[in-house]
């Protein structure tokens, strides 16, 4: 799989979500098998570029390359000011959201909201295409509604413009992350034509993956909100692609060790305070069904430091370990908050 001049490791790469896929999500993840992540979106309003927020999440110390930064907005001459902006702040890639759904990316005419708008759509990659020397990508969806699929045409466009690889995620706007993804839309897409399509929506199994790859023909697949929580996911599709085996079940030990050493990086990345909040959704991911994980996230919730907090993580998945050397899943999950992904 290549993006421009970088050739990835694998066929695998993580879906930018905003309030997930900050610079300690993305590193845990190619550390366990992905070939490429895709940063939290980065807003093209010049007043935001300097909010704490925002110089965080244009962050890439120490990180593996190639670098790729989402960008959102609707003007052209913004999207280019923050395209070159996040090239010179050491972005490789440069992505471009026309596919999130989040109503307050939404009603600032943003993200999948662009989709109503083809001529726009293409204003906006000719000027991020032209502004930067790296190569430019986009992710989208199949359309706004089921009544207004654009994604042949846009694919089309984008191809026409520039843009270096597509991701499509297969649903539309109006869909959000309901129903099943349309994967008979990213076949056709992939079809006409000639740039590199990564297959996005629902993946969320080395089965899943491989089906996805064979049926729709992709480059590469994206995965998202099944990497929540369970970041070896990489590692587990990459085996069974290559040996067409699954590898059994991480033990308690390794998930205690590698959810210990994120919250670590949370803390130093985020600081006390927001650190100690920020982990909390990480930390429910983590023991989603498992036994007992009701009660431990909610008084996980409560606690107010960091160290407190790493106290009780330990403290529970040692209890688990006493049960069990792999993990045991006894409740119903529930669903990750799809309102994130970006």
């Amino acid at each position: 799989m290549r993006i421009g001049p970088y050739t990835l490791k694998n066929r695998l790469i993580v879906a930018p979500m905003a309030g997930v896929t900050d610079r300690p999500f993305r590193m845990l993840c190619k550390r366990l098998g992905a070939g490429m992540a895709v940063s939290e979106m980065i807003t093209s309003n010049k007043a935001l570029w300097t909010t704490a927020k925002t110089l965080r999440r244009a962050n890439h110390d120490g990180e593996v390359e190639p670098i790729s930064v989402q960008i959102a907005g609707a003007d052209p001459a913004q999207m280019a000011a923050a395209a070159r902006l996040n090239v010179e702040q050491g972005a490789q890639i440069i992505d471009i959201n026309m596919g999130c759904p989040a109503k307050k990316v939404c009603n600032v005419a943003a993200g999948s909201a662009l989709l109503r708008d083809e001529a726009l759509v293409g204003r906006i990659l000719e000027a991020v295409v032209q502004a930067v020397d790296v190569p430019v990508t986009l992710k989208t969806r199949t359309g706004w509604s089921r009544e207004h699929k654009t994604a042949l045409r846009v694919a089309r466009l984008a191809e026409d413009c520039g843009i270096a690889a597509l991701a499509l995620h297969g649903r539309t706007r109006e869909d959000m992350y309901h129903g099943a993804a349309e994967y008979d839309t990213i076949r056709a897409v992939k079809q006409a034509i000639s740039i590199p399509l990564i297959a996005n929506g629902d993946i969320d199994s080395p089965q899943r993956a491989r089906h996805v790859l064979d049926y729709t023909g992709a480059d590469a697949i994206m995965i998202g909100r099944a990497a929540q929580g369970r970041p070896w996911i990489f590692r587990e599709i990459q085996h069974y692609l290559d040996t067409g085996e699954t590898l059994p079940a991480p033990t308690v030990a390794e998930i205690r060790q590698l959810l210990l050493e994120h919250l670590d990086e949370l803390y130093g990345f985020y600081g006390e305070y927001s650190g100690c909040r920020i982990a909390r959704k990480h930390i429910a991911w983590y023991t989603r069904g498992l036994r007992g994980s009701n009660e431990f996230r909610q008084a996980m919730y409560r606690l107010e430091d960091t160290a407190q907090q790493r106290m009780a993580v330990a403290g529970y998945f040692d209890r688990l370990a006493g049960a069990s050397e792999r993990l045991e899943y006894v409740e119903a999950e529930a669903s990750p908050d799809e309102a994130l992904a970006g």
